[in-house]
């Protein structure tokens, strides 16, 4: 879905990972990160931001948490992070990226509140229940600091995917601040949902979900009690081209991910500000039946869009030309993805060895992945920073397998 974006965006990008994994430099089933553009995107983003007087935190889970990741997005102006899980938010920490926000989407588990209250400090905690809060106020307490909380709220008719529910009835919102507030080592700070936007199939535009108007009817409740400087926290499918509707809608805390990259779904059917910066590599392995067998490891498509036809870019050379594109089988969700298989109906099949560049909406995080970052790909100077593993760790490939 991003590849055709990819090529007539980034062709650099594209040319400069084939000819880096040509050279031995490079994995197959690697993300490969255009931290250049990162970098800009970033910049964009966190301008467009701070001039609507939005705090930003990058989300860095769909690209492994890569250390250069997070530092090209430090050198484009967003200084904190969103931690999905507290994986997420050690990788980032160890990268100089501090955490801003911790506990949303998946809550701190109960033997590692006290490393994060005491070690990665983060400015603001999200809490599903009256269980995690104080599990997160006595080890804010035990660290002696006052941790801020946010209350992660939901009602009847709110869109959650499946596996994600939870959080106070939005409902109750002052008298579950009232709580907070009432724990020693822990403040009410605001309130938080996922997913507050969405894309729309039908009219291929961003829209708000039910959830915004659940934080907006718990922001009112709140400033009726006499609540000031509430933190509205509303993430979910953010590029700079929504941050004035967020802003209008009361939101006060953003949070970027694949739009730092350039992959979010409105960017695959409008030219938004930000570059695409990431794609899938692999290499033809072998032939069977008429068809070439590429690596696979990483090949999580996001299911943002219905099934449509995969395609990736395959040759023995660097090129972003549309005549290398050929479509390509990938395994079910619920196969494990050891190969991909590309079409050869010309008659043409693919060499071992041969370069294949998919353009998707990953995950890393959930893959087997590796992730490589790459700086110099305007300056036709491109070389490899890091090859890291899916937690940001820095892997000694080939040196990793011996």
């Amino acid at each position: 879905m991003f590849l055709d974006l990819l090529i007539r965006r980034n062709p650099q990008f594209i040319e400069a990972a084939m000819s880096l994994h040509q050279q031995g430099k490079i994995p197959a089933n690697a993300y490969v990160l255009d931290l250049d553009a990162v970098e800009r995107n970033a910049r964009i983003f966190s301008e467009a931001a701070s001039k609507l007087g939005l705090t930003t935190f990058a989300m860095t889970k769909q690209v492994g948490r890569h250390s250069g990741f997070c530092q090209a997005v430090m050198r484009g102006g967003i200084n904190r992070s969103v931690a999905v899980d507290m994986p997420c938010a050690v990788a980032c920490d160890r990268a100089g990226l501090k955490t801003g926000h911790l506990g949303h989407l998946v809550q701190v588990p109960q033997q590692e509140a006290d490393f994060a209250a005491s070690h990665l400090k983060p400015d603001f905690w999200t809490v599903f229940s009256d269980a995690k809060a104080h599990e997160a106020a006595t080890a804010a307490n035990r660290a002696n600091r006052e941790q801020a909380l946010m209350a992660r709220i939901q009602t009847e008719g709110d869109t959650f995917y499946r596996g994600h529910e939870g959080g106070f009835e939005a409902g109750d919102i002052v008298q579950v601040a009232d709580h907070l507030d009432g724990l020693q080592g822990g403040r009410f700070a605001g309130i938080t949902t996922f997913p507050a936007l969405l894309f729309d199939q039908e009219t291929r535009k961003v829209k708000p979900t039910p959830n915004l108007t659940t934080l907006n009817k718990a922001a009112e409740a709140l400033a009726l009690a006499r609540r000031s400087d509430i933190q509205i926290n509303a993430p979910g499918t953010t590029s700079s081209a929504v941050l004035a509707a967020l802003a209008n809608a009361g939101a006060t805390q953003v949070e970027p991910g694949n739009g730092l990259h350039g992959t979010t779904p409105l960017h695959a059917v409008e030219d938004l500000p930000e570059d695409p910066a990431v794609l899938y590599l692999s290499e033809v392995s072998h032939q069977h039946g008429g068809k070439a067998y590429c690596f696979g490891g990483g090949l999580y498509i996001d299911p943002v869009f219905p099934k449509y036809q995969v395609r990736a870019l395959v040759s023995s050379s660097p090129t972003a030309t549309p005549s290398a594109l050929r479509n390509v089988e990938i395994p079910d969700y619920s196969a494990i993805d050891y190969y991909a298989m590309i079409d050869a109906d010309d008659g043409s099949i693919p060499a071992s060895g041969d370069t294949v560049v998919f353009g998707f909406r990953g995950q890393a995080f959930v893959t087997r992945a590796m992730v490589a970052g790459i700086r110099g790909v305007e300056s036709g100077n491109p070389e490899v920073t890091t090859i890291e593993n899916g937690f940001g760790d820095p892997v000694n490939w080939p040196g990793a397998f011996a």
